[in-house]
């Protein structure tokens, strides 16, 4: 359940989306992504996250350390029971660029403009630099103008230790939080006419929420200070499995993850009327 640049199979995957009051950088959302990989492709692979942040950048992936049940504690805390203005951080101007950086298992590509990628795979380490397919990329560049392009590039054996991803930034549309799911194994660019079968969880949380609200989560006791400082007290959710969906993001506006309305739930994508998925 996500965008690869070669055959890959992505199973047990968890998203989530939040809003934190932070006590350093004011006002966050924050997205956390996990899933089990298998490697399909000949060489390395790399899966692609379109994130909708105003900037992203290196210090802005949050490192978990030892606490690597961070999403799966949330998953916990919604089994069985899965059934306003914001004042934002203010961004810099700056200019296109393409950062790489290693985090955990994955030499990252961080790219605003998701052209620029190919020509900065050269300073990915070859062990795990993939093939690319600037088709995908012209695909991103034409659907997601306004996102981050997040490419994790990993190989055979980094898949299997990977950690939660987890990165904290300022978004495009306050008013709603939508985490990237668009679905394509193939190393080509997605078809967003097409149906798929997820295997993941969708949680989502806020600090903004009142009492009685949502499923609260029981993190480690040992958990760091600042990294528990991005992540909620409370979350709502879903599990989506076995059943086919059209293509796209998961997007929840915030006034109804408020209400803890998770009907109001739905696939989206460009160019695409949105569609409720959960009943």
């Amino acid at each position: 359940m996500c965008v690869s640049t070669g055959p890959a199979s992505f199973t047990s995957t968890i998203l989530f989306a939040g809003r934190r009051l932070h006590p350093r950088h004011g006002r966050v959302e924050v997205l956390g992504y996990q899933n089990t990989a298998i490697n399909h492709a000949d060489g390395p692979n790399a899966m692609i996250l379109h994130v909708p942040a105003v900037r992203l950048t290196q210090e802005q992936f949050v490192p978990v350390g030892r606490d690597t049940t961070v999403l799966t504690a949330m998953t916990e805390a919604l089994t069985p029971a899965a059934a306003g203005g914001m004042d934002w951080m203010s961004a810099p101007a700056y200019s296109r660029s393409v950062t790489v950086f290693e985090h955990d298992v994955y030499t990252v590509v961080l790219a605003d403009d998701p052209t620029l990628v190919p020509a900065a795979l050269d300073r990915v380490p070859q062990a795990r630099r993939p093939h690319l397919d600037e088709a995908l990329f012209s695909f991103y560049a034409n659907a997601f103008p306004l996102h981050t392009i997040v490419v994790c590039c990993f190989d055979n054996a980094d898949a299997k230790r990977a950690k939660p991803l987890l990165l904290w930034y300022e978004p495009i549309d306050p008013s709603v939080l939508t985490v990237p799911a668009i679905d394509c194994h193939t190393g080509g660019p997605p078809d967003l006419d097409a149906l798929v079968r997820p295997d993941h969880w969708v949680v989502f949380g806020t600090d903004e929420a009142g009492p009685g609200w949502g499923s609260r989560v029981d993190y480690p006791p040992t958990m760091r200070a600042a990294l528990r400082e991005f992540l909620p007290d409370e979350v709502i959710g879903a599990e989506f499995a076995g059943g086919a969906l059209p293509n796209g993001d998961f997007s929840l506006a915030h006034d109804d993850l408020l209400r803890g309305d998770l009907g109001a739930l739905t696939r989206t994508a460009p160019d695409r009327a949105p569609v409720q998925v959960y009943r």
